[in-house]
């Protein structure tokens, strides 16, 4: 039995869901599962906009044959060559074998590079502004490269003012009947999983992110539907916007502390629990921790993106930087954070290498601001150390006064 929901006139929602998968691109973790989105359009001569992943092939294929109710397809657009998104081509155009298949230059170059089928007679290639008629809707074609991908680009339907987004102002989250995000009543849950699935798997790319923003500004744009989570209604379009502007700009979202640490025996954790209670004490409000090596690094990194201010403590190991927290300071700058301040807690039993090598790594990003005179500490925090704490948490809690 197909699950397919009308979102506008003669355009449907035909994808599905995933809650089983463990993992996003087997790194990150889904608790709530993922959405894989895609569209019909049936009009005079009907349309598909994008497929879904082979995780939820059969119900896919059901959804786009009772959609067509008995009609042929005419058109494939691939808006993203993502496996996850691309998994059910060959079997489209398999059992639509007159379909043309709708891409830019780079998308074919992948689509060979993926696949065997010979698609010669199928493809026709598309460039930027370039229009097709269904009948009573038009489809016109944006590029969006290396927003996340080179190929990328976006469809927009004129007549309704509906932008089929690509894997833009998408989301972690699967679905569960309700296709909206006016329709539920957990917004800022799903904005968490927003964030988060923003800044690891969007995040480097800010630049390009801000130039599609531009490209679109003058659109009317009454419905944005990616191709994972919720569907965007009018009303609710500027405040996505907006996230996507601060975020593509590497601008906190708010005034704030995340806190992360690395700590084997408990005494790394100690510095930084004692830290927050100077904060608070300051008048510091909201602040999140967090133990590096029980939370996955995807987590810290949403909550990087969201806050002003950020503290990172940890020991030294094998001569070096304690691993996770060497994991996680390199992936956030493999992303591009910037715009942060920043203060640093080593901590090390015979020889210091965690807080010279944080300093490093925080040094070679972009306009990050270390707030305080970083602390080393000797195994544990003695007393007559206790007031190189409370100068860094004068200095946070200044810090955060003057924005």
């Amino acid at each position: 039995m197909s699950i397919i929901q009308e979102i506008s006139q003669q355009i449907f929602w035909v994808g599905g869901n995933d809650r089983r998968l463990e993992r996003f691109e087997n790194m990150f973790p889904i608790p709530n599962g993922v959405s894989y989105n895609s569209y019909l359009i049936i009009d005079e001569k009907t349309a598909l906009i994008d497929t879904v992943d082979s995780s939820i092939s059969e119900i896919f294929l059901e959804n786009v044959k009772d959609g067509l109710a008995g009609r042929n397809l005419d058109y494939l657009i691939i808006n993203h060559m993502e496996p996850d998104h691309c998994a059910n081509l060959e079997a489209i155009i398999h059992r639509y074998p007159e379909v043309k298949v709708i891409g830019n230059a780079k998308t074919f170059q992948f689509f060979e590079q993926y696949y065997s089928t010979d698609i010669s007679a199928n493809r026709v290639e598309v460039k930027e502004g370039q229009e097709l008629s269904l009948g009573k809707h038009t489809l016109r074609f944006y590029t969006a490269p290396m927003v996340h991908w080179p190929e990328v680009m976006m469809t927009y339907e004129v007549s309704e003012g509906i932008l089929f987004a690509s894997d833009a102002f998408g989301s972690f989250w699967a679905l569960s009947g309700n296709l909206f995000f006016d329709e539920i009543d957990h917004k800022e849950i799903f904005m968490e999983e927003a964030r988060r699935y923003y800044a690891n798997i969007v995040g480097r790319y800010g630049m390009q992110v801000q130039a599609v923003l531009k490209k679109l500004t003058g659109l009317e744009i009454n419905m944005i539907c990616a191709l994972h989570g919720l569907i965007w209604r009018k009303e609710d379009i500027p405040y996505i916007v907006e996230k996507y502007d601060l975020w593509s700009k590497y601008t906190p979202e708010k005034k704030g502390v995340v806190l992360f640490y690395a700590s084997m025996y408990g005494n790394t954790e100690h510095v930084v629990q004692n830290l927050a209670n100077k904060l608070a004490k300051r008048g510091v409000r909201d602040m999140r921790m967090y133990d590096v090596s029980k939370t996955h690094p995807s987590y810290v990194i949403s909550d990087a993106w969201k806050y002003s201010h950020m503290v990172a403590a940890s020991p030294t190991y094998n001569m070096s930087l304690y691993f996770m927290m060497d994991s996680l300071l390199k992936e956030m700058s493999v992303l591009g954070l910037k715009n942060r301040k920043v203060s640093l807690i080593g901590n090390h039993t015979w020889a210091s290498a965690a807080l010279k090598e944080m300093q490093q790594i925080i040094g070679e990003m972009k306009n990050m601001e270390i707030i305080g005179t970083p602390l080393d500490v000797r195994s544990t925090l003695k007393p007559e150390r206790e007031a190189e704490l409370d100068a860094i948490a004068d200095a946070i809690a200044a810090s955060l006064l003057e924005q």
